[in-house]
């Protein structure tokens, strides 16, 4: 998606910034999630980062299975369909 919007290799690499900054810091990488104000929560959950996150903690630190993690596991299949879609559609333009 990033690479459809760029025009150049270094304009992508600053997109790509651009949106991994927020990502590590709104997701509950670098910060305790539920320690955040209430607006970071809720902009933390649009971002694909913190549904990974969370499905590797609790398959790493309590052993879940599947059904604990299939929530996250949907959130997650959601993105990936919203951003092949859009890269897609971009892609497509920029071929016409």
């Amino acid at each position: 998606t990033i690479s459809t919007m760029a025009r150049t290799q270094m304009q992508a690499l600053q997109l790509t910034f651009f949106f991994f900054l927020p990502s590590i810091l709104l997701s509950g990488f670098m910060f305790p999630y539920r320690g955040m104000p209430g607006w970071a929560q809720i902009f933390g959950e649009i971002l694909p980062l913190t549904h990974f996150l969370r499905i590797i903690r609790a398959v790493m630190l309590k052993g879940a299975d599947l059904p604990a993690v299939a929530t996250e596991i949907g959130w997650l299949v959601v993105f990936v369909a919203l951003f092949a879609g859009v890269a897609l559609v971009r892609f497509r333009r920029t071929l016409d």
